[in-house]
């Protein structure tokens, strides 16, 4: 079967890009390697100019477009990662760019977006209406496409990645890649099946857009008809014409995550690595803390972060998400006497206890409380679970009638 790409392919796009791009780090991920008992590698694309691995392929696909095609401007559809590596692209090239976001696309990636040059246009609930829409401006206006996936060019300068990969662990066995439309995996794929046979290569999808695993039981792209995940950068409905064919001949297992793993995924990545990573980006960690794919003991394995660009606000609620499932947040209801320094006591008791209090609510009649007392919700600041249960059994001890809420629900 001749593939739409080669390692030649992918060697000429690195001479390419080599100038612009960063080869990125390849980091030690010390407390998922001892969870895990393997030698687990982040390869760190959300320290790439941009945020993500996108400017690869972006940037190798404009330096091969003809004059006339550059001067016609660039446009392109995207989730958010695309759009700026595109936009760069074209910035450095000297190309006007319009790139098609979907309009509820992060407001971190517009606004990046705009401040690299780029005419921004919000367009649909989703990528996929994002790219009719760049599809229908390019006829209008001849804009020159750049896809976000399913091109020749696209798919070398991603598998940049592989090459790097395979000259920085050669002693790599297991290879875990996020896989939104196929773009990234498939070059990949292309350079370490060329350098590096006998790496197992485990593609993920997030849950809430898992389109290839149905198109591979198919045998041609399948479109899913929605998209529901926290993993913007991977929401893409339907894999490449040029991408599953890859995917179906180099890649061995495909998989999927949910949008709580991705969650847990990207906290353990910010708290133990101090990197901040996407829900895409955290994808492949997803995988392996909720063990997705499997590693012998002392394994190599390594996984591409291949993109930091969340927006604040969503971050600081995974993370509040996050040590709620870790147990560092420790949600109570209980009563207090409703007189003067009742309020005062409970939390005394609460600091005694080696806790802190975050949040505090007030409550008298909502709650079918004596009248004499006044409910009380408490959100906590505990060290772990053991402390969690420590200071639930402080405050029972002192006279508090507790009701923990929160645990094991997990909001539709």
């Amino acid at each position: 079967m001749t593939l739409a790409v080669s390692i030649a392919d992918i060697q000429a796009a690195r001479r390419t890009v080599r100038d612009v791009i960063l080869a990125t780090p390849i980091l030690p991920a010390a407390r998922l390697s001892a969870e895990l008992d393997a030698q687990i590698f982040y390869k760190a694309e959300n320290t790439q100019h941009s945020g993500s691995f996108k400017l690869r392929g972006a940037y190798n696909t404009i330096s091969h477009l003809s004059r006339e095609e550059q001067a016609r401007g660039v446009i392109a559809p995207s989730a958010g990662n695309h759009a700026q590596g595109v936009a760069q692209a074209a910035q450095l090239h000297g190309v006007r760019a319009t790139i098609v976001m979907p309009e509820r696309a992060p407001l971190t990636k517009v606004v990046a977006t705009r401040r690299l040059g780029a005419e921004v246009v919000l367009h649909g609930a989703s990528f996929d209406d994002a790219v009719a829409h760049a599809r229908a401006l390019a006829d209008a206006h001849g804009y020159t496409y750049v896809h976000a996936f399913d091109h020749p060019r696209v798919i070398a300068g991603q598998g940049t990645i592989g090459l790097e990969i395979a000259e920085a662990l050669p002693q790599l066995r297991t290879l875990v890649v996020p896989i939104g439309g196929g773009g990234l995996i498939s070059g990949i794929a292309i350079a370490l099946r060329a350098l590096c046979p006998d790496v197992r290569i485990v593609g993920v999808q997030a849950a809430g857009c898992a389109a290839v695993p149905l198109s591979i039981a198919a045998g041609h792209p399948v479109a899913v008809p929605a998209a529901h995940t926290i993993a913007d950068g991977i929401a893409v409905k339907r894999p490449g014409e040029l991408t599953l064919p890859i995917i179906q001949a180099l890649v061995d297992e495909v998989v999927t995550v949910e949008d709580e793993e991705i969650v847990l995924a990207i906290a353990h990545v910010v708290q133990n690595s101090r990197l901040v990573v996407e829900g895409a980006g955290a994808a492949g960690v997803a995988a392996l803390l909720a063990g997705k794919v499997r590693l012998r003991p002392g394994e190599v394995a390594a996984t591409v972060l291949c993109g930091g660009n969340i927006d604040s606000n969503l971050l600081a609620r995974v993370l509040e998400t996050a040590m709620v499932r870790q147990g560092r947040y420790l949600l109570v209801r209980t009563s207090v006497e409703d007189r003067p320094g009742g309020l005062a006591r409970l939390c005394d008791r609460v600091a005694e206890a080696g806790a802190s209090v975050l949040d505090l609510f007030h409550r008298r009649a909502m709650w079918r409380v004596p009248v004499d007392k006044a409910g009380v919700e408490l959100v906590l600041e505990v060290r772990d679970e053991a402390h969690a249960h420590d200071v639930l059994a402080y405050l029972t001890r002192h006279g508090y009638h507790c009701e923990r809420d929160g645990v094991g629900e997990w909001p539709v």
